[in-house]
């Protein structure tokens, strides 16, 4: 039994001349309900809330206001959840609407509360239907068009694999429809070589804005969670059978070797930094190669507003982010001492921790860790 998370995008499920959404959807229920027969688990993460409400209304363009957008994935929200609950209650399989902001994933409790809740809609054989909660949320809008999303919701229920259907058969070596030299990429390893794909996956980079930026982050936090992602052609139904009966994407992200644990991928990922604490050299080798807590003695400034038990950056004398993790004192208490560090006052009983090791998680890349390692030696 294989649990997988697969998210469908806008592109694939707004209406076209040879099909239009409904169809989409039904050509996508029997994929899913075909491989669920089967013994499998399935959470579909899917777009589509805002592009079905501008149908629905008869609006030639998406809207460009945050309230436009938000009226219209209001509208198109429940229209999606029809079109849902007709096709797969064809295949007599019930399903959830479940409605997500990235704040309700940042705090601890409501990120359990949610991975429980999928957890036991799995286990009763429901198929729930994720979306971003776009009538309320502006984040949500600038989710990446949910792959974010996905790959989060993949690391909360455990998720053997994410499939992130899109409107290409791969990921190319350039633009496809500019470069005649373009060629596939059928594996990536590591966060080293998404870390080479991402830097030219911009607006002006190798697949200018094909929302291939998206996908490729979305695959970072995935594999990072040991979970492997599929890049997979959504425009046929053989592509997506073939990757629901044990096949491949035309990309495939393979996990981390070490994947980080539920809490240490929920701060490296789900949190939304309010701070950064930048810190000295000794400090850096420290949590790089000795596993240590981040002490008050280390930090050399403080940057932003933050209370205690909120999510800060760490980052080196160059800048360069070290690790992420919880701040046991707000940004002011921490300026305050910092101020008088030098004093007796700070060093009575040796310096306080500011970050725990146990709450915090290294996001180094491998390059600058092994530069390290080599100072170190």
């Amino acid at each position: 039994m294989t649990l997988r998370v697969v998210k469908v995008g806008t592109s694939l499920l707004r209406q076209r001349q040879a099909a239009t959404t409904a169809n989409a959807i039904a050509r996508l229920s029997c994929d899913l309900a075909e491989s669920m027969a089967r013994g499998d688990r399935v959470v579909l993460v899917s777009s589509g809330a805002v592009g079905l409400g501008c149908q629905r209304l008869g609006m030639a363009q998406r809207p460009l206001s945050l309230p436009g957008l938000q009226a219209a994935a209001s509208v198109g929200q429940g229209y999606l959840m029809s079109l849902y609950e007709k096709e797969f209650s064809r295949h007599s399989i019930a399903v959830a609407q479940v409605l997500l902001t990235r704040s309700d994933l940042a705090d601890r409790v409501s990120y359990h509360n949610a991975s429980a809740t999928l957890n036991q809609l799995l286990e009763w054989g429901v198929l729930p239907v994720v979306n971003g909660n776009d009538t309320v949320s502006s984040d949500e809008l600038k989710f990446g068009d949910n792959d974010t999303l996905s790959a989060l919701v993949a690391a909360a229920v455990k998720a053997d694999e994410l499939i992130l259907l899109t409107d290409v058969d791969s990921l190319y070596s350039a633009d496809p429809r500019s470069d005649i030299n373009a060629t596939p990429i059928k594996d990536v390893h590591g966060h080293e070589e998404i870390g080479d794909l991402e830097e030219g996956a911009g607006g002006g980079g190798r697949w200018g804005t094909g929302g291939m930026a998206t996908k490729l982050a979305a695959a970072r936090i995935a594999t990072h969670s040991g979970i492997k992602v599929h890049l997979g052609d959504g425009r046929t139904s053989e592509a997506l059978q073939d990757i629901l009966r044990g096949g491949r994407g035309g990309t495939v992200f393979h996990p981390h070797p070490q994947p980080l644990g539920d809490r240490k991928s929920w701060l490296a990922h789900a949190l939304q930094p309010s701070g950064t604490l930048r810190i000295d050299r000794g400090a850096s080798r420290a949590l790089t190669t000795k596993g240590a807590s981040l002490l008050l003695v280390g930090i050399t400034d403080v940057d932003g507003q933050f209370e205690t038990n909120q999510a800060v950056l760490l980052v080196d004398e160059h800048g360069e982010e070290v690790a992420r993790g919880l701040s046991t004192m707000s940004s002011e208490k921490l300026s305050d001492l910092l101020s008088l560090q030098s004093t007796e006052q700070t060093c009575t009983g040796g310096s306080p921790v500011v970050v725990h090791r146990d709450a915090m998680v290294l996001t180094m890349t491998t390059t600058r860790q092994q530069a390290i390692d080599h100072t170190c030696d």
